[in-house]
């Protein structure tokens, strides 16, 4: 049974949390400040943490940065803010996914399914040259395999193409023009309306919330861009 560590200060907000994960089959480990996650988790075996952003004696940033010291099991970070910036500064800190207040629970869960998934699977993989590998997804380039938290993907030519692209552009933003160029291998003239169905195919099949992407980011005005993990 996998174990999840759930930290807020509002006491209502993790016993809500706990019933839901309860009913996906995980055992769960409360706790109300940073100080005693971080003793809850020396203690016991975490799969995956749920862990509140604003709580008092230690915060959820510099908990998430102690506990890096010594743990990697996935932590998911709650907070009522929602700018980019802020998710930046959870992520910099050791967060590996973001998730916004009020939360849609069902949301929550599958997020933690993912993670917990990609905890178990990269655990166990070795990488080899020909994978291309970004926070849960591992791109082969030799066998056009793609999976997404250890579960295979399809991908249509044109598709596994623009993502191995933006995979070994990790980072930066590209261009609708780039993206064609390179992909298709010919001029690009006017492509950015099929650039735009294919990212928005790609994202369905990569992200969690297609709405509020972890890894697929437009850049309004310029391009697209792969969130480095």
């Amino acid at each position: 049974m996998y174990r999840v560590l759930v930290c807020d200060d509002d006491t209502a907000i993790v016993d809500s949390i706990e019933i839901y994960l309860k009913h996906n089959g995980y055992d769960v480990i409360k706790a109300y400040d940073g100080i005693d996650a971080i003793e809850k988790a020396e203690n016991n075996e975490i799969h995956c943490m749920i862990l509140d952003i604003m709580m008092p004696k230690m915060d959820g940033l510099m908990t998430a940065g102690r506990l890096r010291e010594k743990h990697n099991f996935p932590i998911i970070m709650l907070s009522a803010k929602s700018e980019d910036t802020d998710k930046i500064i959870g992520l910099d800190f050791g967060a590996d996914d973001y998730v916004t207040k009020p939360f849609n629970p069902l949301e929550l869960m599958a997020r933690v399914k993912s993670q917990i998934r990609r905890y178990a699977y990269l655990g166990n993989l070795t990488v080899k040259e020909s994978q291309l590998v970004n926070g849960g997804i591992v791109l082969d380039k030799d066998t056009k395999e793609v999976t997404v938290d250890g579960t295979l993907v399809h991908f249509t030519a044109r598709e596994f193409g623009i993502l191995q692209f933006l995979l070994e552009n990790a980072g930066r933003v590209l261009s609708s023009s780039q993206i064609y160029e390179a992909v298709w291998g010919e001029p690009a003239y006017g492509v950015e309306r099929v650039i735009t169905v294919h990212i928005k195919n790609i994202r369905s099949k990569i992200e969690i919330n297609p709405k509020d992407p972890k890894y697929l980011k437009v850049i309004y005005g310029l391009g697209y861009k792969i969130e480095k993990f």
